[in-house]
């Protein structure tokens, strides 16, 4: 039976999948050819199965390159024979990405396919000047350079790299689409990004598991198994979550689930639902049985594989016709304001201090970031619980503390105001780098993974690997020197305000993203060399990480006035250009926002300090305890060993 599902079910996952296509396009009208500009059936047909090819080839990609690094064991023949999937999936990718940006061009422009230099000019323009042909020229580009990596690399830290470009591979789909021009856009972006990318880890690792099972001999299937059991249960949450919101924003009511498109998107659903069912099964009594080697087991866990591919390709098809079809609400909302055509979003009420709690934006990416946060870190503290071990509590609420203040930051009142006032964008930074780090600091996740995940016996590597090795790398010995971690964190405020950074964040989602990230971890990285309690290469002296924090704090004042007593706005054509009828201008703002700078961003520099100082006496204390023990232990022997080193240096004089 493995064998049959080896040949047979990726074959039925095709198979479905095209078969589901075709029907959702003609159900929902995907193909249909519009009354005036019609590129003919070649291209609208297609265009939406390169569409699905392409995912098929993302998915094998990035699946097998996830098992790789999480899952299999880099001295059997497992782990050569998944990259060897992942090569031939990502050449599969850069053919279907470049018949994709092909068919595109063809529909957009409605050129006849010649072989003179005017249409080869059109052509490079389109891949070149236009945003919808440089994003197909990047999804060709990525997956071809990942192609030559996966033949050309096995180190598994090196693989990393190579799975995140993989996995930025899929980012220019979910800039494009239903999601570019939506109202909601951010969201929109946000969650159809996470939904193709953990799809994509879904399908493809369980297709991958599949293609090699020949090598998983001896044992290594029930392991292999269990591990990507884990991965696709978290697969699956995302998917749904995310689903349901982008879901949301197409479809708007109840009402309109009856349309083609809702009708489309509740067979996904319970395509989806039968996914989840079949995973529960297997998770709950056929993995296991697997691992024990239970022969009646076996046969019916490569059935249910088989089931569950099909119902992929089916959960594929439609999602491929989905973003062919017609949404049942406008997909753009035109509102002639500046803060609109500045943001894709209307400009928020006045704001008021009631309004920090009442006006929230949500961001689907740092509700799912946090939730699993939050879930992990508790699973650990109750996994040592019953093992008997204890775990301060205090560690424990300001962890989740922390968490909870990165969750307002993200999706409430301050998300909310933050692209239009200056002020507010820079409470954000300074909540983002000096508050939440010093809540999650004391938390010591790190040495609660340590503690809670169990560690690998092949060789594989988990979390656990995957963090030690981090914590022992050359990065981290660097910065956890506070010397480097205060130019890294003090002097990216200058670098990123003064530099078109700035504007990136602010223009671009994917930017405010990476802005997030970077005072998140910069300010973390700088907290962990001055109070941290997980394990780092070395730490500095007290009176080294004293002098530092006073000189980051002296730092950050000077930034903050500069932003007070300065003349020039900051972004005159962003911030300037609003149009917001209510609120301080745009200059008294930003000078507003300098005040936050110094006097908020010195609050936790002071406890900082404070903190490091008693952790000195601490340790000092706790030096001089060990020291008397150790005296009463040995009589004082070093006191004695003194006392006549000192005799025979008066009797030499």
């Amino acid at each position: 039976m493995p064998r049959l599902v080896r040949i047979a079910g990726p074959a039925l996952l095709l198979v479905v999948a095209l078969l589901s296509l075709l029907v959702a396009l003609g159900f929902g009208g995907g193909a249909d050819a519009p009354p005036l500009a019609d590129p003919g059936p070649v291209v609208r047909f297609g265009l939406p199965i390169a569409q699905l090819l392409f995912n098929l080839g993302a998915a094998v990609t990035l699946g097998s390159l996830v098992l790789v690094c999480f899952a299999l064991d880099s001295a059997e023949p497992e782990y050569n024979a998944a990259l060897d999937v992942a090569a031939a999936g990502a050449a599969f990718w850069t053919v279907a990405g470049a018949a994709t940006g092909f068919l595109t061009f063809l529909s957009v422009y409605l050129q006849p396919v010649t072989f003179d230099d005017s249409f080869g000019q059109l052509f490079g323009t389109y891949l070149t000047d236009r945003p919808i042909g440089q994003a197909a020229l990047a999804s060709t580009l990525i997956p071809a350079v990942v192609t030559v990596l996966c033949f050309a690399v096995r180190n598994r830290t090196v693989l990393v790299f190579v799975t995140i470009l993989a996995a930025a591979g899929l980012v220019p789909m979910a800039l494009q689409g239903h999601s570019a021009g939506a109202a909601g856009h951010d969201l929109a972006i946000s969650s159809l990004g996470l939904h193709i990318e953990f799809a994509a880890i879904w399908l493809g690792g369980l297709l991958t598991i599949v293609l090699i099972r020949r090598t998983l001999e001896g044992g290594r299937i029930g392991p292999v198994l269990g591990r990507f059991s884990s991965v696709a249960l978290m697969c699956f949450v995302v998917v749904v979550v995310s689903g349901t919101v982008n879901a949301s924003l197409r479809v708007g009511t109840f009402e309109n689930l009856l349309t083609p498109y809702g009708i489309l998107v509740i067979v996904k659903v319970l395509a989806l639902g039968a996914l989840g069912l079949f995973g529960a099964v297997q998770r709950r009594f056929l993995v296991g049985r697997m691992q024990d080697r239970t022969n009646g087991a076996r046969g019916y866990f490569w059935w249910f594989v088989a089931a569950e591919l099909a119902f992929m390709g089916l959960a594929s098809g439609v999602a491929a016709a989905l973003a062919r079809t017609q949404t049942p609400i406008p997909q753009e909302v035109v509102t002639a304001t500046p803060a609109y055509i500045l943001t894709f979003e209307p400009l928020p009420p006045e704001l008021t201090p009631i309004r920090f709690i009442t006006e929230w934006r949500f961001d689907i990416l740092w509700v799912i970031i946090i939730g699993f946060l939050a879930f992990f870190y508790l699973a650990g503290v109750w996994r040592l619980h019953r093992r008997g071990d204890r775990w301060p509590i205090l560690r424990t609420l300001s962890f989740l503390a922390g968490l909870a203040a990165l969750f307002y930051i993200t999706n409430g009142g301050v998300n909310a105001y933050e692209k239009y006032l200056f002020s507010v964008h820079m409470l954000a930074h300074m909540t983002l780098g000096m508050i939440i780090p010093v809540l999650l600091v004391p938390g010591a996740p790190v040495t609660l993974a340590l503690r809670a995940i169990r560690k690998r016996s092949d060789g594989s590597r988990g979390m656990r690997e995957w963090i030690l090795l981090a914590v022992h790398s050359r990065l981290a010995g660097l910065f956890a020197n506070p010397v480097v971690a205060a130019v890294f964190f003090a002097g990216s405020l200058w670098v990123f305000y003064y530099s078109p950074l700035f504007r990136y964040a602010m223009v671009d989602h994917i930017g405010h993203t990476f802005m997030i990230v970077h005072f998140l971890v910069s300010g973390y990285l700088f907290v962990q060399t001055l109070i941290g309690v997980d394990p780092m290469p070395h730490r500095a002296a007290y009176p080294m990480r004293l002098i530092v924090l006073l000189g980051t704090m002296a730092f950050h004042a000077f930034f903050g006035l500069t932003l007070m007593t300065g003349s020039g706005l900051l972004l005159a054509d962003w911030f300037g250009a609003m149009g917001r009828p209510w609120g301080p201008s745009a200059i008294d703002d930003q000078r507003i926002g300098g005040g936050i700078a110094w006097s908020i961003g010195e609050i936790p520099t002071v406890i900082l300090a404070i903190t490091v100082v008693i952790l000195w006496a601490r340790s000092d204390s706790t030096l001089a305890k060990r020291l008397d023990r150790k005296a009463d232990r040995d009589g004082d022997a070093d006191l004695g060993e003194y006392n006549d080193m000192l005799a025979k240096l008066q009797e030499r004089g």
